[in-house]
């Protein structure tokens, strides 16, 4: 005798869906993660040069020698080691594996699902730009932590140069070091810059990747192909790194300054603070330090992400984004 289960429509349905939701989370993540090994150089470079000239706004005598991008990829890569160039990866590596996951899959959702495209399919631009926005500022604020500690991997190979004991010795030992000195709250240090940045580089790349290539679709002969790909995330790259370059300076610095025994920072009071004595000891544009590391690694990273991200989901039988 033979005993036949109907699965519920509305059931399966829903696993369906949460399949769906899956495979794309761990398809971005994979994406997210060559991208992030291939470029981390440029962002290490980027919060070196972040950092430069600070230390001389507050009083210390020593003498600030001011690089470039190159002279200082070069300097580190000479004085610390070509390896030192991939220092702080493991963290940035692990922020993606939740970061990257949780902002697609949260923008998808909004545009699918909530806020909702068009009659004609189309995605209009205000509410891509508040998907970007609010995706963005979820899915850092999840992984800040990562963040935190990545910065401060990132600075320990300039300390031990200049005669200074690093902080941490991996990954782990440095949020039990923060928690140690500051509580679990101090593991969030720095989160108000660090989620208004990523709010406007969400904000500039996935709706500019979105809207471009749509647009892309609607008005001209390509297909969906690696080329409109590629096309959409050169544009989503560049406004990318010029909406979010500002804030990235001040994330850095809240989060690599010294703090006192109550987790309290040394230096600044809030971003705003930082914003404010940023400017005016070392000039507007100091708030595009590492714009050019910046874009020169969203560039490629945006391209390598996108490029893959698109041809695993295809190789994975979902639609493309």
């Amino acid at each position: 005798m033979t005993v036949s289960c109907k699965v519920h429509p509305l059931l399966k349905s829903m696993n369906e869906k949460l399949k769906i939701i899956g495979i794309n989370y761990a398809t971005s993540a994979a994406a997210a993660t060559v991208a992030e090994t291939v470029t981390f150089p440029l962002d290490l470079t980027k919060t070196r040069l972040q950092i430069q000239g600070e230390v001389a706004s507050y009083g210390n005598s020593t003498a600030v020698v001011k690089r470039g991008m190159i002279r200082t990829a070069a300097n580190i890569a000479h004085q610390e080691g070509l390896t030192k160039l991939w220092q702080g990866l493991p963290p940035a590596v692990y922020r993606h594996l939740i970061y990257t996951g949780v902002r697609m899959g949260v923008y998808e959702q909004l545009r699918d699902n909530v806020l909702g495209r068009n009659v004609d399919g189309s995605f209009p631009v205000w509410k891509a730009v508040v998907g970007g926005l609010t995706a963005g500022s979820i899915g850092q604020f999840v992984t800040s932590p990562m963040d935190l500690v990545k910065v401060q991997m990132q600075m320990d190979g300039k300390r031990v140069m200049e005669g200074k004991p690093p902080r941490v010795n991996g990954v782990f030992h440095a949020m039990q070091t923060i928690v140690y000195r500051g509580g679990i709250r101090a593991l969030w240090a720095g989160w108000v810059p660090n989620v208004q940045r990523a709010a406007l580089v969400n904000m500039g790349d996935l709706a500019t990747y979105d809207t471009v290539k749509q647009t892309i679709l609607r008005n001209t002969n390509l297909t969906d192909n690696w080329f409109c790909h590629m096309l959409s995330s050169g544009c989503s790259g560049l406004v990318a790194a010029t909406l979010g370059t500002p804030a990235d300076v001040i994330k850095t610095r809240i989060m690599n300054q010294a703090r006192d025994k109550h987790g309290n920072g040394l230096y600044y009071k809030s971003s705003v603070d930082c914003l404010m004595k940023t400017i005016k000891n070392e000039g507007f544009f100091s708030l595009y330090k590492g714009f050019v590391p910046i874009w020169s690694r969203m560039a490629p990273w945006s391209l390598t992400f996108w490029l893959s991200w698109e041809e695993i989901r295809k190789l994975t039988g979902t639609a493309t984004f």
